[in-house]
């Protein structure tokens, strides 16, 4: 018997490190591993700044096309109630790990519902992240070679500086992308590699946001912008519907719950999560709103789902076109240096799918290199076929990134596994679910039904 039990709690142990190998998706753990740096605990700045870094992505890019639909103040105030809502699903995460002693939100879904619960997870984690990876890719190919999802031709960078060429065509500036930028950078075993990449690349949006709203103040000082719609024009219920299109790119523009963990298990203090969740969201709140006003107020109603296309032309201002090229390239730059972080936490929950009972993807290299070669080869793919970000970004959020940031922490609540939820936590937890499944299944519906409408059209 005393074998017995003894093998059952090894065997426990296993698995418990099995879900904390699989799931803990971006930085390692402050606990020691084979294969991983040990920690002395990041400091609350150095939190807030990788927090900040996963939350802000491309979803900045789409968020202009978003507030031009709903209307700025309608706009502005959803950015604002779906970071508070972000907050608080994250809050509901980080008590029930802290009580638990959980390091992962994957182990944090097995505890709650077993095995399927853990699967679950994972797979709305490779769903979300494939997604997000190949919005980078449309991105980097509408700066670099143009794009004309609207109807209407935007040039890219290279085609503006040399012209149409073989070379500089989106399927061949992709390929040249993925095979000396993003190879390279996705082949580091540990995110530690890549700190430097990633401090630049906040460097890089942070340029971005500063140009596109010093552009618009100088064109709003010298009374050439056309005054913006405050509200949504409503023409019946169909635009009504379309509304909820919004909602999905609102919801992705906030994932980074599959990092919360990661950087709780740096801190030396776990009690400074919470402020640094606030603060972090804070921070990016600001951005998303400075930018989504900016870039809608200088391009008012013709402004794109990828909204960085739109700087192709003349802005009106002195040196417009060097400009341009500044803030289309910074961006690029910006999301060629995040690409390999969300791409980590995409290949290591793959893995955990794929192969819940090998090693560590890290001490296999055949394993590593498949899987690499294999997410590189689907995304960019995809990034050919797909025309629009707004497509993607409607797709991934409407699914995988309202189950990772609304849904399934609410499920953890309801379950309760450590007895800790107060029944304002389990009204919040199903209004969440609610208003999740509603708005979503809403957008997915207006999606459908305006997919079908171009098909009659055609």
């Amino acid at each position: 018997m005393g074998i017995s039990n003894e093998s059952s709690n090894g065997s426990q142990e296993i698995v418990h490190k099995e879900i904390r190998d699989e799931t803990t998706p971006l930085l390692p753990v402050k606990v020691k591993e084979e294969g991983f740096h040990e920690f002395n605990g990041a400091s609350f700045s150095g939190a807030v700044f990788n927090l900040s870094t996963t939350i802000v992505g491309a979803g900045i890019m789409a968020l202009p096309a978003s507030i031009k639909m709903l209307g700025i103040i309608p706009g502005i105030l959803m950015i604002i109630v779906v970071a508070l809502l972000t907050e608080a699903s994250i809050d509901m995460l980080v008590r029930c790990s802290h009580q638990g002693k959980i390091t992962s939100y994957g182990w944090l879904m097995g505890e709650a519902y077993g095995q399927w619960g853990r699967i679950a997870l994972q797979a709305s984690v490779v769903i979300n992240n494939i997604g997000v990876m190949i919005v980078y890719m449309i991105i980097i190919g509408d700066v670099l070679s143009g794009t004309s999802s609207t109807g209407v031709h935007h040039r890219g960078i290279l085609e503006g500086w040399f012209g149409a060429r073989f070379w500089n065509s989106r399927a061949i500036v992709l390929l040249v992308t993925t095979l000396f930028v993003f190879a390279p950078l996705v082949s580091f075993k540990r995110l530690d590699s890549l700190r430097y990449t990633s401090a630049l690349s906040v460097a890089l949006a942070v340029v971005f946001v500063v140009i596109t709203a010093g552009i618009a103040i100088i064109k709003l000082i010298n009374g050439t912008v056309a005054m913006p719609k405050l509200f949504p024009e409503l023409d019946g219920l169909s635009s009504i519907w379309k509304l909820f299109t919004a909602v999905p790119v609102l919801v992705t523009a906030y994932i980074c719950h599959y990092n919360v963990h990661s950087i709780d298990n740096e801190l030396e203090d776990r009690t400074q999560t919470k402020p640094i969740v606030r603060t972090s969201l804070f921070l990016c709140s600001s951005v998303y709103i400075a930018t989504s006003f900016f870039a809608y107020l200088l391009f008012g109603e013709g402004t794109l789902d990828d909204v960085l296309a739109n700087f192709d032309a003349n802005l009106g201002i002195p040196f417009s076109s060097v400009f341009d090229d500044i803030v289309r390239v910074s961006y690029a730059a910006h999301v060629m240096l995040v690409f390999p972080i969300v791409f980590y936490a995409l290949r290591l929950n793959l893995d955990g799918l794929l192969f819940p009972t090998s090693r560590h993807i890290s001490r296999d290299n055949k394993r590593f290199a498949i899987i690499t070669i294999s997410l590189l080869t689907v995304i960019y793919l995809a990034a050919i076929f797909i025309p629009s970000i707004w497509d993607a970004f409607q797709f991934t959020g409407a699914t995988a990134a309202v189950l990772i940031g609304f849904i399934f922490p609410a499920m953890v609540i309801l379950r309760d596994p450590y007895g800790i939820a107060s029944k304002r936590d389990k009204i919040l937890a199903v209004t969440m679910i609610v208003l999740a499944v509603l708005s979503n299944s809403v957008a997915l519906y207006s999606d459908a039904m305006n997919i079908f409408r171009k098909k009659e059209v055609a």
